[in-house]
């Protein structure tokens, strides 16, 4: 049994592990699957972690195709907010030989793929490409221990600033926000994405600032940033990151009052302005069906990279209003959702 005193140093580390035990767990320890998980961020509370598996479709899906942390499955949950934090919480999970890992980015997928080639790896939504990343050797056949969904959030920012400039009048500055927590762990990744942001940009007359975050309190260094560079908008990338912190992004663009589109719907339904990109609550249940048949016996290297095939417009009438924009009617029946 740990003491209270190594459990807070522990804490003090990042090297905090969530676990869940039941009484299924403590009467068949050996004979249950154990699955991995490492998040971004501080432990939740005991009560936000059960409100947020309640609510998240890849829970969902997974209680559909039969898995019930506790019942027949055992979830193992490491956090950290720096990457060594989270360098150590992979590494614990691979040290108690879990099943199966997943994580939710494809820079988490490359910190668990550095302790691990053997267990397999399911990425639930990457924005990069896998393959340009180096994490999979093919789409078609990943040929690793790697396998899951990418997002190609990063091949859609000349798409949302091509929509920015569309609502913002005079569009000509604007900021790019993003982390470098997970998406350090791949270098190649970052030139490749500002390449492709620095081509949009210039084909629409738009000088772009970057901001690069590497923990909650530099968000705000980074809102004052764009004003003070009278960056007239912002797309928002790294969704793990500021999905965790969307709270504190929210809040920061309507103070700062910058309009801002989001890669996630969940941004704009609890007052973003718009996002584009895929429908996560599908992509995550391709997830699930894949964590399911690996628990099954399948084999990540044979798995084919899911992509989507669809992209969805969802747009925030609301916040619009309260930022004094207009949006033009051709986009609105452009939408896929309009919130008003």
């Amino acid at each position: 049994m740990i003491s209270r005193r190594a459990f807070l140093a522990m804490a003090a580390t990042g090297a905090v592990a969530m676990r869940v035990s039941t009484r299924a767990e403590a009467q068949k320890p050996d004979k249950l699957p154990h699955m991995g998980i490492v998040g971004i961020g501080p432990v939740p509370t005991a009560r936000a972690l059960a409100e947020s598996v309640s609510t998240n479709p890849f829970w969902q899906s997974m209680k559909q195709l039969g898995w019930v942390d506790g019942q027949n499955m055992v979830v193992e949950r490491r956090f950290g907010e720096t990457t060594d934090q989270l360098r150590r919480g992979a590494a614990d999970l691979v040290r108690i030989k879990v099943d199966l890992l997943f994580a939710s980015s494809a820079g988490l997928a490359k910190l668990l793929q550095l302790e691990t080639k053997t267990i397999p790896i399911v990425v639930g939504r990457a924005d990069e490409d896998l393959v340009a990343a180096g994490l999979v050797e093919s789409l078609a056949k990943p040929g690793g221990n790697i396998t899951g969904s990418q997002l190609l959030n990063d091949d859609l920012v000349p798409k949302r600033l091509e929509l920015l400039k569309a609502v913002v009048s005079n569009l000509s500055r604007a900021a790019i926000l993003r982390e470098d927590v997970t998406t350090s762990l791949l270098p190649g990744m970052g030139p490749r994405s500002d390449e492709q942001i620095a081509l949009a940009a210039r084909n629409l007359g738009i000088e772009i600032h970057t901001f690069t975050v590497r923990k909650a309190e530099d968000l705000e260094v980074a809102f004052l940033g764009m004003r003070k560079n009278r960056d007239q908008a912002v797309a928002v990338m790294s969704p793990a990151f500021m999905f965790k912190h969307r709270k504190a992004v929210l809040e920061l663009a309507a103070a700062h009052g910058i309009p801002a589109i989001y890669e996630l719907a969940n941004f704009v339904e609890p007052g973003g302005l718009m996002s584009y990109g895929v429908n996560v609550a599908e992509m995550e249940q391709r997830a699930a069906v894949y964590v399911d048949r690996i628990l099954k016996g399948a084999k990540p290297a044979n798995l084919p990279v899911e992509q989507p095939t669809k992209f969805e417009l969802i747009i925030n009438l609301k916040t619009a209003k309260s930022l004094g924009l207009t949006i033009p009617p051709s986009l609105l029946a452009r939408a896929d959702q309009v919130i008003e």
